[in-house]
């Protein structure tokens, strides 16, 4: 065989391996399992700033066509490219193929912001569609009763408008008053952050379509100390 095509053949190799790996590695990330950085410290002590997580998305059955929000680069406070798919594709990414199971009361989840969604949000799931949420004294009560769930700490506050996790929220929390009974619709859910005095969640926005929720947070992988699966 001629030298130069031994190298083509060689460097077409190379070339076909490394897109092998990364459709794989899109694939995985996609549909399987995909990696996300707690960015806050809204599910303080569970999750602490700067946890690497891998999320399962098996579990509740991966969505279609994953959303895709992409902006890249800024100049004068806009994008210089935003990527997003076509609009006829985006019934796709409201359906989801078949999972273990529907998200459970407990879970810790990951999702699509309703408010913005070009941001990912982590939090855990304390009511489904049709259930009824009142935080009274610190605890959560779910159709009237309170819930015992050791996961589900009873150091929830209810909203207080003159004192908001964000400056942009002020008299802004709608969902969480003393006393206050929420229904949650049909197909949401209402989550909120295991550090509740800081965390932006249903209380203030409201709820989260089911067809939204990336998937479950399984487990702690770095930094190493802290390498745990998630309760």
């Amino acid at each position: 065989m001629p030298k130069n095509k031994k190298q083509k053949s060689v460097v077409r190799e190379w070339v076909e391996s490394i897109l092998i790996a990364l459709v794989l590695a899109v694939l995985i990330r996609s549909y399987i399992i995909s990696p996300f950085k707690i960015p806050s410290g809204s599910m303080e002590d569970t999750l602490l700033i700067g946890d690497q997580i891998f999320v399962d998305k098996w579990t509740y059955g991966p969505q279609v066509l994953p959303p895709m929000f992409w902006d890249i680069g800024f100049q004068e406070g806009k994008p210089f490219l935003s990527l997003r798919w076509p609009d006829a594709w985006l019934p796709l990414t409201k359906k989801r193929l078949p999972g273990v199971r529907k998200p459970q009361r407990g879970d810790i989840v990951v999702f699509v912001w309703p408010v913005n969604p070009t941001m990912d949000f982590i939090k855990r799931l304390i009511a489904v569609g049709g259930e009824t949420v009142e935080i009274k004294d610190g605890g959560i009560y779910i159709d009237g009763k309170e819930v015992t769930d050791p996961r589900i700490k009873r150091t929830y506050y209810n909203c207080d408008p003159l004192r908001p996790v964000s400056a942009d929220w002020v008299n802004n929390c709608h969902y969480g008053f003393e006393g206050q009974k929420v229904l949650v619709p049909k197909g949401f859910d209402f989550v909120m952050g295991d550090n509740s005095g800081n965390s932006l969640d249903s209380r203030y926005w409201g709820f989260v379509p089911e067809s939204s929720i990336i998937g479950k947070a399984d487990i702690i992988w770095w930094p190493l100390n802290r390498i745990r699966i998630l309760q």
